[in-house]
């Protein structure tokens, strides 16, 4: 290109302004700090260990990419025909009724743990009762189909099963303990002054709220599934592309013996201390699937890790922030109550039946 045609290009303030924003959101994501963190420590502490775990990283994501894909897909379609609309309306009625399809329906639903909270205020508000809402909160951020894809593939289509079942159970035992608290005329009210919004919105501004299996025939929804498409596809991919990457150090320098001690199956106290150290180090439902593949391998047994991983579920600090901002604070302990005690009833169940369905 000569001098002239050079100068004739023109690059627009609002391009040079999408650019630089983009860098900023690359920056200020935690996904990538973090991951920049533990490259620069391996570089101080054992630089030979980097290639490795970038390789073993590799060829774990190829080895995921099908289901990776398949699960974007279901999310985008849920997202685009706007299947959503129909779980609000299910959760009328007998409250019993409501309860038992609020357990279902949310470990079912394509919602992550504060991504549910917009929903969760709409019913709240609209007059649907506290139990059912609390039943599919709790199982939601447990078991979705795009979360039971990826599980199946990365730890066992056993294990995907009897956390969904798990996700239903801890939804039934909040949901029906509600009901018993609101017969002696507590939990009046349960929603704060002001609610705020979820974690995650989308650019679609339709106000057309109809289910439409078929989003294709309609622009703006096939525009929102492109852009939700994308959307779940950095979240997810970044997501697991630190979990393997972590996977893999783990793997590396965690003794397996260690493992073994404190949540093997010597340890009568494995399943209670799975779960309480899940809530506060879980960040990722995503990312906890590699980590419990990896300690599974080492010696964790089978309740110790679906003690993890329902517990965090529930009540890591993302999610526990999404709910506290939303709810009085007599709910939100019932919610972290409810989230622990029912992870560790289901984990000791499932280790009894020897880690099978």
């Amino acid at each position: 290109m000569d001098k002239q045609s050079f100068s004739q290009v023109k690059i627009s303030p609002w391009q040079i302004g999408g650019a630089t924003s983009g860098l900023v959101s690359i920056l200020k994501d935690p996904v990538f700090k973090i991951s920049l963190l533990i490259i620069a420590i391996l570089v101080i502490l054992d630089i030979h260990q980097i290639i490795p775990s970038l390789l073993s990283t590799l060829e774990s994501l190829w080895e995921m990419l099908p289901f990776f894909m398949l699960a974007i897909a279901f999310a985008a379609y849920a997202t685009a025909t706007n299947a959503s609309t129909l779980i609000a309306r299910a959760f009328t009625g007998s409250p019993v009724r409501a309860t038992l399809l609020a357990a279902l329906v949310g470990a079912l639903s394509p919602f992550c743990s504060c991504g549910v909270i917009p929903l969760i205020a709409a019913m709240l508000g609209a007059g649907v009762p506290l139990a059912p809402v609390m039943a599919f909160w709790i199982a939601s951020p447990i078991m979705d189909p795009e979360m039971f894809i990826l599980t199946a593939a990365g730890i066992g289509i056993n294990f995907a099963i009897a956390k969904t079942l798990a996700a239903v159970t801890m939804g039934l035992i909040a949901g029906f303990a509600v009901l018993l608290v609101q017969r002696f005329g507590f939990l009046d009210k349960p929603l704060q002054p002001q609610i705020g919004k979820g974690c995650a919105s989308t650019p679609d501004s339709r106000t057309d709220e109809t289910v439409r299996w078929r989003f294709w025939q309609d622009p703006a929804r096939t525009q929102a599934f492109i852009h939700e498409s994308y959307s779940i596809g950095i979240f997810l991919g970044k997501w697991l592309t630190l979990a393997f990457f972590l996977e893999s150090l783990m793997l590396a320098y965690v003794s397996s013996d260690w493992i073994v001690d404190y949540v093997g199956a010597d340890n009568i106290f494995a399943i209670p201390l799975a779960a309480i150290v899940g809530a506060p180090s879980y960040l990722n439902g995503y990312a906890a699937i590699p980590l419990i593949s990896g300690l599974l391998e080492m010696g964790m047994t089978p309740g110790a890790a679906m003690a993890f991983i329902t517990a965090g579920a529930v009540s890591s600090i993302p999610a526990a922030i999404a709910v506290f901002a939303l709810v009085k604070k007599s709910v939100f302990a019932l919610y972290l109550s409810f989230g622990l005690i029912g992870s560790i009833l289901t984990a000791w169940v499932y280790q009894v039946s020897g880690g099978l369905i």
